[in-house]
Order: structure tokens, then sequence, then C-alpha cells
């Protein structure tokens, strides 16, 4: 037993010790070559040397020799044939050696033809290295577990630990840092299991990342040693690749601060582009709209909300009072089509994609529309961990294209995926939940989320740490009408289901607070009255379709064009037809330009929808809306003379 715990401790010495003087070496098979190839080939593996890591040279112990080929299809630039040999096609020779060729753009995506070359030499020596070496950092950690082992749990306890250690292969395409950032995250509510699907397609250098991680550490390998700008546009990425190698490119352009962003509120009249700097923002918090009825609703849904600190106002408390500046990151599923069909959601038919909205609109959505409270919760994060989680969702905002399902990949999936792979944080790795509301618990209970404020209600609602549903607010309300008016109802529920004629008929004798009440009743009672028409329309246009109903074709055709136009506001990628990773300045003009023609025609088409939808309402549905629109501005004409007949008293 002793001698198979010797054994055990000395295969991980060994794994931790390496090579002290190893280094990758490069040379050239000069079989059949000119005095001008061979020299070509010289500069070639000098660039190569020259643009490789010192620790990638020093680790990767390897002679690779780099034969040039016929024998390679005419569309290849190369590949690795064994571990130690790479060959690059020979057919490209003649244009190496001619400057005007060599150096002349080539329409693929590094340009010119000289450094495509390069750039296959590099890909495949990466992936040398990700098969061949252990990570000294593995190594070092798989000893400590192996010796605490062999002196604290003995020799059975150490063959069990270096066992599990030992299954994974501790490469660069295996880390789980890595496919967290790079598309293939750990599914949620699936231990262990990676998505097997990368939905990080829009805003990519070359989709054959998409193929496997290790294509993706390849190519991106390419590109964080030769593309100045890679850092700007891939800043997640690179960190890690600086962080593992120890060493960054010299060449690498600096970045602006602030990153671009599509706003996708529903005020069409605003500018959708727009910009953020992750330092502006004091705290991210688990933003969850709370349960109600309704059945898609009654786990909640999980949002993050930015809390952003206006121009000029130095980071602290106050940020949170800056409301207008404040915005959401919600995964919704984005329904190209009038219908959300519950089936669809089960079977993975709508994208998911992280919008990204200002925090007014969603609180009046949640909180006056569908009459749902919102938490807000602040997560304990470091300025770090914030500034990486803000960053790599602006990533994702620009990349992330995925499937909406209501059970597996829903909000609070997605949301937490988003935080493991943008904070790094290891207490996140090991979190498990499918439900907003299970999410937000589990977040407390680690000490992930601090839910102090939510214990002093008062104190939430004054400091903007909860939001509370209009419904309370409008029980309030009718609590007042019915103590100075007398109505016979008791519930808000019950006032608002009467007729816009018979409510009417207690304006007249209603006093200044009376009046008061029933004018935020009544605009309650009008988003009631448009919500009823719109799921009554939704209905008559789904059957309209079927039957082929002439009244709905001027109104659908005006509704598919909304739809098709608005997805930009989801998927901003479709503005650019080239880069990849976050837009830089260069690419801005574009984007301010495509975006702004976008949303001026979504502005009106929005406006002739209106006008069409309104002739298409059901006469007494019509007539309810009208009967409600009069009722808010004759209690608005009421409440007028009333405050000025009172001297222009403040309300009690």
């Amino acid at each position: 037993m002793i001698n198979r715990a010797i054994r055990w401790l000395a295969m991980c010495m060994l794994l931790a010790s390496g090579s002290v003087h190893a280094a990758l070496h490069l040379s050239v098979d000069e079989t059949g070559l000119s005095p001008e190839q061979r020299q070509l080939s010289a500069q070639l593996i000098e660039q190569a040397q020259a643009s490789l890591p010192p620790s990638f040279i020093q680790r990767l112990d390897r002679d690779v020799q780099i034969v040039w080929s016929a024998s390679l299809p005419a569309n290849a630039y190369g590949r690795l044939v064994s571990l130690n040999a790479l060959q690059l096609n020979a057919a490209l020779l003649p244009r190496l050696l001619d400057p005007q060729q060599a150096d002349a753009a080539t329409g693929r995506i590094h340009g010119t033809l000289r450094r495509e070359v390069l750039a296959t030499v590099l890909h495949e020596l990466t992936h040398l290295y990700d098969r061949s070496r252990l990570w000294p950092a593995a190594q070092k950690t798989l000893l400590r577990r192996c010796q605490h082992d062999f002196a604290v749990r003995g020799p059975v306890g150490l063959a069990e630990q270096c066992r599990g250690q030992t299954a994974r292969r501790f490469t660069l395409s295996d880390d789980p840092q890595l496919l967290d950032l790079a598309g293939w995250p750990q599914r949620v509510g699936r231990r262990g299991e990676r998505e097997q699907r990368n939905a990080q397609d829009s805003r990519s250098p070359d989709l054959y990342e998409l193929s496997n991680p290790r294509e993706f550490v390849a190519v991106n390998m390419e590109y964080f040693l030769l593309d100045p700008s890679y850092a700007c546009r891939r800043p997640a990425l690179q960190r890690y690749l600086r962080e593992h190698f120890d060493w960054a490119p010299a060449q690498a352009e600096s970045c602006a601060p602030s990153l671009a962003y599509m706003n996708a509120g529903r005020d069409f009249a605003r500018e959708p582009l727009g910009q953020l700097d992750p330092e502006r923002v004091y705290e991210v918090d688990y933003l969850l709209a709370e349960a109600n009825d309704q059945l898609a609703s009654r786990w909640g849904h999980s949002m993050l909300r930015l809390v952003i600190c206006a121009p000029g106002r130095p980071r602290g408390p106050d940020c949170r009072l800056d409301l207008q500046y404040h915005l959401v990151l919600s995964y919704r599923a984005f329904v190209g089509d009038v219908q959300l069909s519950s089936w669809g959601g089960l079977t993975g038919a709508y994208p998911s994609r992280l919008f990204v909205l200002p925090l007014e609109q969603v609180i009046d959505e949640y909180t006056k529309v569908e009459l749902r409270s919102l938490a807000s919760v602040p997560l304990t994060l470091s300025r770090p961990e914030l500034n990486h989680l803000v960053e790599h969702a602006l990533e994702l905002h620009w990349s992330y294209d995925g499937d909406y399902w209501f059970l597996s990949n829903n909000c609070a999936v997605e949301t937490l995926k988003l935080l493991r792979s943008g904070t790094g944080a290891a207490t996140l790795q090991s979190l498990d939940n499918i439900t907003p509301n299970g999410l937000l618990r589990v977040l407390q209970g680690r000490g992930l989320a601090d839910p102090s404020m939510q214990a002093k209600p008062r104190e939430a609602l004054r400091l903007g740490y909860r939001f509370d549903s209009f419904r309370e607010r409008y029980q309030a309300m009718f609590s007042i009408l019915r103590e100075r008016s007398g109505v016979p109802q008791e519930q808000v529920e019950d006032w608002l289901e009467l007729p816009a004629r018979e409510r009417a008929q207690w304006f007249a004798e209603a006093d200044l607070r009376s009046s008061a009440a029933l004018l935020l009743l009544e605009q309650a009672a009008l988003r009631r009255q448009l919500l009823l028409a719109q799921e009554d329309l939704k209905q008559r246009y789904l059957q309209a379709r079927k039957g082929g109903n002439r009244d709905f074709a001027i109104a659908d055709n005006t509704l598919q064009q909304i739809i098709e136009q608005s997805g930009f506001l989801s998927r901003p990628a479709q503005l650019l037809e080239t880069g990849y990773g976050l837009p830089q300045a260069a690419e801005w003009q574009h984007l301010q330009s495509q975006s702004s023609q976008r949303q001026q025609r979504l502005l009106r088409l929005s406006d002739e929808l209106d006008q069409q939808v309104r002739s298409l309402l059901e006469p007494k549905r019509g007539a309810e809306i009208s009967a409600t629109e009069a009722n808010v501005q004759s209690l608005g004409e009421h409440l007028r003379a009333l405050h000025k007949a009172s001297g222009g008293l403040q309300l009690p």
C-alpha cells in the first residue's frame, strides 16, 4: 500500500516538474526549395517565433518541421500532419515571392496573403500547444492535492483524488473558464454538462471557431497575436489569454472607455444607439419581477439592473437616484409573430436574446401594466467582477442568438450563465437553479446577493430597491374614493369592471382628493382596456390570417414590417456586415446612421398601425376605449378647476 502511494506521489511530482529548458524549435524541410523560397521560409519562421508568447515557446518542447507540400487542396493554406510536422501549400510560394501579390488584399480574414500564411502557422502550432502540454497551474494544483491527500487521507484517498484530477486534459480548450467565455457554458440543472451548440454566432471573425472548442482556441490565438484591436473587440477573451500566458502583444490598440449597445426601449422617437462606460456602473442588482396569476409568470422573471451614475456624479449610493440612466439586461424570447405560443416556448421555437432596456420602461411594464412588483437586490461583486460582468454582457448583446426554452433555457438560466461567465466567480460555478425566484433565494443563501433592504419595505421603496405593483396603489386610491364618495364596490377590480359611463356618474360630486384618486383609477382603466383590445385583436388577427380576411391585410403588412424592422434592437449585429466582437469607433458612424433610419421607419409604422388598428376594433371595445379616454380628459379638467378654486392648495 505504501509503495502504491509513493508511486502516485512520484507521478504527481513528475507531472509538476516539466523540462526546465524545454522550448519550441521550428525548422523547414528545404528539399526542392530555391534559395528565394528558403529565405522566405526562414522569414516566416522568424515572424512566427516573434509573434508567439515566450511561455508558449518554452512550454511547447518540440521540434516542428514546416514542409511545403503540393498535395494540399487548392483552397487549403496548411494543416498539421503529425505532432512534429506542419504542411503548407506549395502552390502559394510563387505568389508569396511576388511582393505585390503577397501584400495585396485577399478578401480573407487576415487581409494579405503573407498574414494568412503566418496565421495558418500560428493556428496549427496552437493545436500542438493545446494537445501536448499540461498547464503549470493545473500541474501545481494536482501536486498540492496529491500531497495533501497523501498526508491526511492516506493512499486510497490519494489515488481517488489524483484520478479525478487527471480525468481532464487541462488544456486551453477544456478549461471551464474559457468554455464559459467561448460559448459552451455549463448547462444549468445538468451539473458538469456543457451546452452542445455555440450560440455566439453573430459578429464572429471566422465561423470555423464555432466548430468545437479546439478550433475556437486556435482561431482566437490568430487574432490575439495578429490583430491590434482584439483586446477592444473581445476584451474578456483577450484578458483570459493575457493572464494565461502572462504576456500580451506589444502592438495592441488603445480601447475607448465606452461600449456600444442598442437601446430596445419602446420610445421610437429616441436614438437607439447608446454608449456605456462600465466605470459609471455603481452596482449591479438582481432584478426580479415577482409572480402573478399568469401561467408563464408564476415563477417571476429574472433580469439584471445596471445602477448607472449620471454624467459627472462620482460613483456612490446617490447613483441609485439617477433612475433615468439605469439600464436593464433582460433575456427574452424574440417573437417574430403576434402570437407567443406556450408550445413554441417548450420546443425552443423562439430566439433568446439579451435586450438592453431603460429601467423606467421596465418599471412601467411590470408595475402598471402587468401589476407585478419588482425587487431590486444588489449583487455582492468586487469591482473587477462588476466591470467584467458589464463588459461581457455587452459582448453577448452583440454576439448571442440562442434558443428560448421555458423550462431549460429561460430567463433565470440565461441570467445565471451570464453571471458565471461574466464574473468568473468560483462561488457561482456550483450554483444551480432554473426558476427566477429560486435563483434569487440561492444567491441570497450563498451571500452573493444582499437582501437586507427588502426587509425594510418603506426604505426599499424610497431608495429604489423595490418598485411596488400599482395594484396596491389602485386599491389605496379606491379606498379613498369609497370613504369620501360612498361608491358601493369593495375591490378596485370591481370598479374597473364597470362601464366607463357608469364610472363617470361619480365625477361631478367628487371633491379634490376623490378626483385625484378617480383620475389615477381612470388611467388604470384605460390601460386595462388597451390590454383587452390587444388580446381581442390578436385572436381576431390569428383567425383572419387563417381565413384570409381582407380587413386585416393592411394591418398585417404593417405589423410584419414592424417585426422585421425591430429585430435589430435585440440583434444589433445585423446592422454590420463586417468586423467582429464589440463594434469599434470606426463602425459607430455606420451604426448610428443605420439604426437611426430604422428607428424612424419604426416610428412611422407604429403611428400607421395605431390608426389601422383603431378601425379594426370591435365597436363595443372601441366605444369603451373612447369613453374611458373622455373620462380621463374630463377628470383632468375637473381636477384643475377644483385645484384653482381651492387656491392652489396641495392635496392632503
